[in-house]
C-alpha cells in the first residue's frame, strides 16, 4: 500500500493547508489525477497523484497546514490486497513533526535537564531554522520574527511554547494572501542569487517580419484564434531549449544538471490585484503556434481563477518573463531553482535599423538570457540566441 504525500511544490514551500479532497475512499485513481487541492502562498494549486490504484484512508484533515512529506492519503495498488484493519499510518511514510506530547500520569518520570540551555539548533543546509509546524502558524498570524527568537525545542528547535512567550500581550498581526505571495517570490529569487552563478547575454532581434506575419493573420481569424507575439515568444523559446540542452533542465545538488527530455517553459504571469506566478507550459517544444496559443490562454485564465495544478509549478524547465507590448527596452531576470535559465524578453520598439544596406525603421526587441554557469557558457547561450531569434524571425514555419 503507497503513502501520498504532501508534494514540494516549489523550492520555497515549507508547508501547505490541504483546502479540498476531490477523491474519497474506495475511488479508482490513476497516474496524473487531479485528487486534492492545496493552498500555498502563491494560491490554491490542484495535486495529482502519481500512481494507480484504489484510495484507501484519507489521512490529513481539511484546512490543516501540513509539512512537504506529510501524509495525506493511503493507496491500494491494483491487484494488492486491502488491508483489514483501520491502520492509516506506515512505518516509511514521513510524519509532520508535532508539539511532544505531555508525559501519562503513571510513566516514570523524566531525567532532570541540565542547568545549562540547550545549544543552538545548527542551521539546514539552506540556512533555515528548526521550527516546529505549529509554532511557524502562530509566528505567521502574530507576525513573529523567527529568526529573533531562541529555541527551547530539542536541539534548540522552535517550539509553540516560544513564539507563545514571544507574543504574550501583542496583538495579532495578519498579513494579506499577497504579502504572503511576494515573501515567497523574495524567498526563491534570494536562494537563487546566492547560490546560482548567474550570467547573461543580450542581444536585439528585427521583429517586423513577425508582426507583419501576426497582423495578416489576426485580420481574419476569429477573436479565439488570433496570436499574440507572446505565443511566438514562447514557442521560439521551446524550439531553442529543445536543441540547446544545457539551458533546460534541472541542477540537483545531489546530482548536478539534469536535462530534461521535454521542454516545459514556465510562463511568467501577471495576476490581477499584484504578484506574479509562473506555471509550465507542459511539452510546449511539441505545440504548433496555435497549440502554444490556446495553451497560454488556459494557463493565465486557470492562474487568475487560482487553479494551478501542482505539476505545472514544479515541473518547469526553462521560464520565460517578458514585459508585454510596453514597458522597459530589456530586462535581465534571475532564475528559478531548480531551472539553470531565464529568458528575459523587453518590450517591442521601433529603432532605425539596417536593411540590405539601408537604414529603415524597424520593430525591434532585445532579449536577455540569464543562465547558470555551473551549467551552460557563453558559447551555448549564444547558440541558443540565434535558435531563438530564428524562430521568432520566421513564426509561420511548423
Amino acid at each position: 500500500m503507497g503513502v501520498f504525500v504532501m508534494p514540494s511544490l516549489g523550492a520555497d514551500m515549507e508547508v501547505g493547508k490541504l483546502v479540498e479532497w476531490l477523491v474519497k475512499p474506495g475511488d479508482s485513481v490513476h497516474r496524473g489525477d487531479v485528487v486534492a487541492v492545496v493552498e500555498t502562498q502563491k494560491g490554491a494549486i490542484e495535486i495529482e497523484i502519481f500512481q494507480d490504484g484504489v484510495v484507501h484512508d484519507l489521512l490529513a484533515d481539511l484546512g490543516r497546514e501540513l509539512p512537504v512529506g506529510a501524509p495525506l492519503a493511503t493507496v491500494v495498488a491494483e491487484g494488492e490486497a486491502v488491508p483489514e484493519t483501520a491502520e492509516t499510518t506506515t512505518p516509511e511514510a514521513p510524519a509532520p513533526a508535532t508539539e511532544p506530547e505531555p508525559e501519562p500520569a503513571h510513566a516514570e518520570p523524566a531525567a532532570t535537564a541540565p542547568a545549562s540551555p540547550p545549544p543552538a539548533a545548527p542551521p539546514a543546509a539552506d540556512g533555515a531554522l528548526r521550527v516546529s509546524p505549529a509554532a511557524r502558524q502562530l509566528a505567521a498570524e502574530k507576525g513573529v520574527d523567527l529568526s529573533a527568537l531562541k529555541g527551547s525545542g530539542p536541539g534548540g528547535a522552535i517550539v509553540l511554547s516560544d513564539v507563545e512567550d514571544a507574543t504574550a500581550g501583542k496583538p495579532a498581526k495578519k498579513t494579506s494572501p499577497m504579502e504572503e505571495m511576494h515573501k515567497a517570490i523574495a524567498a526563491a529569487m534570494t536562494r537563487s542569487k546566492r547560490t546560482i552563478p548567474h550570467f547573461y547575454l543580450t542581444e536585439t532581434i528585427d521583429i517586423d517580419d513577425a508582426i507583419g506575419f501576426l497582423d495578416t493573420h489576426n485580420e481574419t481569424a476569429p477573436p479565439d484564434e488570433r496570436f499574440l507575439l507572446g505565443a511566438v515568444l514562447v514557442r521560439a523559446t521551446a524550439l531553442a531549449a529543445a536543441k540547446v540542452k544545457e539551458l533546460n533542465g534541472h541542477y540537483l545538488d545531489d546530482k548536478g544538471f539534469v536535462p530534461s527530455d521535454m521542454v516545459n517553459p514556465g510562463v511568467a504571469i501577471a495576476l490581477r490585484g499584484g504578484g506574479l506566478v509562473a506555471p509550465a507550459l507542459m511539452d510546449a517544444g511539441a505545440m504548433s503556434l496555435a497549440e502554444t496559443m490556446a495553451g497560454m490562454r488556459d494557463l493565465v485564465t486557470r492562474a487568475r481563477a487560482g487553479r494551478l495544478r501542482g505539476s505545472e509549478m514544479t515541473q518547469g524547465t526553462i521560464t520565460v518573463s517578458s514585459l508585454g507590448e510596453t514597458g522597459a527596452e530589456a530586462m535581465s531576470g534571475v532564475i528559478f531553482p531548480p531551472q539553470v535559465a531565464l529568458v528575459g524578453i523587453g518590450a517591442p520598439k521601433l529603432r532605425p535599423w539596417v536593411v540590405d544596406g539601408a537604414v529603415v525603421p524597424r520593430r525591434v526587441l532585445t532579449v536577455t538570457v540569464s543562465a547558470d554557469h555551473r551549467v551552460s557558457d557563453g558559447r551555448q547561450v549564444a547558440r541558443f540566441i540565434a535558435e531563438f531569434a530564428r524562430s521568432v524571425q520566421t513564426p509561420e514555419e511548423p
